[in-house]
This record gives C-alpha cells, sequence and structure tokens, in this order.
C-alpha cells in the first residue's frame, strides 16, 4: 500500500515537470490567425492606396482580435520596386508583407527591376476598385466634355497626374482614355507621383490640368467639395457620386484597379498558411465589410496560388498594353 502511495506521488510529480511544456501558452501565437510582430511594408509614401489599404487591414485585424500590434512603415521609391527589392531580400521572413497592386507590376517593367513579383510569396488579392478622373475645385473643367474638349486641343498643354510610375494604374488609364478619344497616347504630359497622397497637393494646387487615381484614396476631398470628380474608369457608376463612366462620356474603354499583399520567397508552408489565413478570416470580418464598403473597394479576393497565376497574367497583360500604346 505505501509503495503504491509512493508510485502515484512520482506519477503527480512528472505531471507537474513535464505537463507545463505540451500546454499553448494562451497567446496564440502557434495557432489560429495571431503573427506575433507582423510588419506591413508600404512601398510608396502615406496617403496613397497601397498605404491606406495597409493601414485599414492592419486596424481591422487588431480591432477584430485576429492579431496584435501590427506595425505599418513606408518604404518609398521607383514605383514601388524599391520596397520591393527589400521585400525579395528578407528571404524567409515570415513576420513581414508588402501591400502591393498593378502599380508595382507596371513599375518593375519601366524601371527594369531586378526583383520581380516572380520572387515573391503570393498571399492574397484584396479588393478591386475603379480609378478617377479629378480636378480642383477652382479648376475650368465643369464636366469630363470640357477636359476632352481642351485636352484634345493640346494633350501636352493639359498635364495629367498619377500617383503610379508609368506602366501603373494612373498611368494606364489616361493612356486609355487618351487612345479612345484620338489623341496619340506619346503627346500625353503624364507627370508620375509616388503615391496618391503626393499627387493629392497638385491636384488641389492645379499644378495639374487633371489627376487619375483611386477612389479610395480621394473620397473624403471629393465628398468635402475640395475636389470635382468628373468620372469613374470602371464599368458601372459609383453609388453616391454623380459622375458618368467613360463610356457615358463617349470613351469606348474601362479600367479598374487591384490591390493584394505579397511576402517575401522562401516562406516554410506553415508561415505561408499563417499568412494567408489571416487574410481569409478577416475577409469575413464585419470590420473589413464596412472599410470596402467606406473605401468603395470591391471585394476580389484570391488566395495564393490562384493569386500567384493572377500575378503573371497582370505581368503580361502591362507588357501587351505598353507595348500596344507605343510605350
Amino acid at each position: 500500500m505505501r509503495l503504491r502511495t509512493l508510485l502515484a506521488l512520482f506519477g503527480a510529480a512528472l505531471l507537474v515537470v513535464v505537463g507545463p511544456p505540451l500546454l499553448s501558452t494562451g497567446d496564440g501565437s502557434d495557432t489560429g490567425t495571431q503573427i506575433p510582430g507582423l510588419r506591413f511594408m508600404v512601398p510608396n509614401t502615406p496617403g496613397g492606396g497601397y498605404d491606406i489599404t495597409a493601414r485599414t487591414l492592419a486596424k481591422n485585424a487588431e480591432d477584430a482580435g485576429l492579431t496584435h500590434n501590427i506595425e505599418v512603415f513606408n518604404l518609398p521609391g521607383a514605383g514601388g520596386t524599391v520596397g520591393l527589392t527589400r521585400l525579395v531580400g528578407e528571404h524567409g521572413n515570415g513576420k513581414l508583407a508588402l501591400s502591393m497592386g498593378l502599380g508595382v507590376v507596371g513599375a518593375v517593367h519601366t524601371n527594369k527591376s531586378p526583383s520581380t513579383l516572380a520572387d515573391t510569396t503570393p498571399i492574397a488579392r484584396l479588393t478591386e476598385e475603379p480609378d478617377i478622373v479629378v480636378v480642383s475645385k477652382d479648376s475650368p473643367y465643369r464636366t469630363i466634355a470640357d477636359l476632352l474638349a481642351a485636352w484634345k486641343k493640346d494633350p501636352a498643354g493639359v498635364p495629367v497626374g498619377g500617383g503610379s510610375s508609368p506602366g501603373g494604374p494612373d498611368h494606364l488609364a489616361p493612356m486609355l482614355m487618351a487612345q479612345a478619344a484620338g489623341i496619340a497616347p506619346r503627346t500625353v504630359n503624364y507627370i508620375p507621383f509616388d503615391g496618391g497622397g503626393e499627387l493629392l497637393a497638385s491636384i488641389l494646387g492645379d499644378k495639374v490640368g487633371f489627376g487619375v487615381s483611386g477612389l479610395g484614396e480621394y473620397r473624403d476631398q471629393i465628398e468635402a467639395g475640395e475636389l470635382r470628380l468628373l468620372a469613374v474608369t470602371g464599368p458601372k457608376r459609383v453609388p453616391g457620386l454623380d459622375a458618368p463612366t467613360l463610356r457615358e462620356a463617349g470613351l469606348d474603354t474601362e479600367f479598374t484597379n487591384w490591390r493584394g499583399v505579397v511576402a517575401p520567397p522562401g516562406l516554410s508552408p506553415a508561415e505561408r498558411d499563417k499568412l494567408t489565413g489571416l487574410i481569409r478570416e478577416l475577409h469575413g470580418t464585419k470590420q473589413w465589410q464596412e472599410s470596402m464598403k467606406k473605401n468603395g473597394w470591391d471585394d476580389a479576393l484570391l488566395i495564393g496560388e490562384p493569386f500567384g497565376d493572377f500575378l503573371d497574367e497582370q505581368n503580361q497583360r502591362v507588357a501587351t498594353v505598353l507595348k500596344e500604346l507605343g510605350l
């Protein structure tokens, strides 16, 4: 009897010693969506579409309790390829992600970047949205017809500003507009800015004839009356905003932009699944759904390998469009 008692006490002591390492710490770091130390790099200046997307994603994920203390930082330059090169150099870093989109695809071509999106780990396409054609409240162009008339008369004399490098969405949209209006794309005076935040000051100050950017970047300024919205580039009007589509304005073209997330190369399957799992869970939250509605973003979720295939297709599309436009 005494021997059995001693053995039982010895067994209980073993459970105390061995048990705790087998238990979860309870902070969610090994399961679920928690990624301690996660950082989102924005490859352009504050206030642009990538910046707004990254900061919205981080706040929504934290508010929904999916993860905590996400750091968002900006590393602008060369249309996003400075940030892309930094990301590719972070081989195997599962705690870093890049907010990106069509602009980075184009910048790889026009800047002849040594790093490409094929070098990254595709995580997810998040949203799609039309570009918008805007002028300042004091602009002489009251309608898209006014703008087109002046632009056709003197293409070089009506500079257009965009928040992306040549080959990016804010460059491709006005080039397709010009082509549809009978203006030779090579005669267009396009002035690139490193994101919509930099572009805004030039539009408000009438330093450019008009600006092309994402709806989510300038919706507040439009609703406040600081910017005049002349047209949207997508296939349909935007609810709540009084502006025609390009087709309604007589231009046989349309254009939409998209944004997503990629990560460094060399991630383990577990690290990749953590990031894609975070995005998948975020997509279903009320916080993210409300943010998409507020910013005028259309849901365009595409996760993992299908997003990688989409990136390949977009790369080919941009190369073809640039060649067709003679750019």
